[in-house]
């Protein structure tokens, strides 16, 4: 089978399309014929050595996947070949084919095409885990999402629609807040023409956000706690800015607020468990048509790097600007 390799720490540019050898499924795992793999800020992270948790080499990227089972392992029972289905991985997700624990698969509802099936445990297993798990929200409660037009940002306004929040959107440009707003934001707020603290602060006349969604870290860290309410939950969730930030001591005493983390990988890895009861819920939302997870954009796994260039890209004519 075909599988895109990391060898050494580096950009993309350094990963390999290269043959390598199928596996059989022990007792416990299922192997899927992969359709489709998930992207994510992760795996770059991960082929950088700058992720959290650092396979051996040579190992592949990718943390979900959708397909089709081939064969079963020992003590499988709910899965056979040809079931459709979704898998999280610790990473490997890069190939044509995975083995993966069954307690990591679950089936694919039968309106759901694999790029979208693909596109779902990451984004809306960290939104729902974050929102239900760690912060608890609730209806009426005021959720505020940064980086609300990337994937999990538009999983966490579907999630906070769904139960009932009040969902504040923040963005760098009017085609990012347009996003949030298809995707259920009832307000937003343009950081580069707005201060995120005084525009959460006349929206909630001065109560602030009871959770604060952030896969951003940098400046909107830095907002968020001075936008969250008394005895609100700042979630950290990621580090798309770049920066990673600290939280002053005394704005968390001042607030009396929570400032919680989710690692979903690290979910994953030490309880797998409450990552399936997660997406099982994620996935029953989804039937009833509260959440879109169409993928933005498909690519054959030959070319497994070129979203990551063009990003780079992005971020160069932006420095030119």
């Amino acid at each position: 089978m075909k599988a895109v390799l990391c060898k050494d720490w580096g950009d993309p540019s350094t990963l390999t399309v290269e043959e390598t050898e199928s596996s059989a499924p022990a007792s416990g795992e299922v192997r899927i014929a992969v359709h489709a793999a998930g992207v994510n800020f992760a795996d770059n992270l991960i082929g950088a050595g700058e992720y959290q948790f650092k396979p051996s080499f040579p190992f592949s990227p990718g943390f979900e996947v959708s397909g089709v089972v081939g064969a079963i392992g020992g003590d499988v029972s709910d899965l056979q070949p040809g079931d459709r289905v979704m898998a999280a991985l610790p990473h490997g997700g890069y190939a044509e084919e995975v083995v993966v624990a069954a307690t990591n698969v679950l089936p694919i509802p039968d309106g759901m095409d694999f790029a979208s099936a693909a596109a779902f445990p990451v984004a809306y297993g960290t939104a729902h885990l974050a929102l239900t798990y760690r912060a608890r929200l609730g209806a009426d409660d005021v959720l505020v999402v940064h980086g609300a037009a990337g994937s999990v940002g538009r999983a966490a306004l579907e999630i906070g629609k769904y139960l009932d929040a009040t969902l504040i959107a923040t963005g760098g440009s009017a085609e990012s807040l347009r996003v949030a707003t298809e995707h259920g934001a009832k307000y937003t707020i343009n950081y580069n023409q707005e201060d995120i603290r005084d525009r959460v602060e006349a929206l909630t006349e001065g109560e602030g956000a009871d959770v604060v969604f952030d896969p951003v870290g940098g400046d909107a860290f830095d907002a968020s706690l001075r936008c969250v309410a008394w005895e609100g939950v700042v979630l950290v969730i990621g580090f798309a800015s770049g920066r990673i930030p600290e939280a002053p001591a005394w704005r968390v005493l001042l607030r009396n607020c929570a400032v919680v983390g989710l690692d979903w990988g690290g979910c994953l890895r030490r309880d797998p468990a409450t990552v399936r009861t997660s997406l099982a819920e994620t996935l029953r939302w989804y039937e009833e048509g509260a959440l879109d997870p169409r993928a933005s954009d498909t690519f054959p796994l030959e070319r497994a790097a070129t979203p990551w260039k063009r990003r780079r890209q992005a971020r160069s004519a932006e420095r030119l600007c």
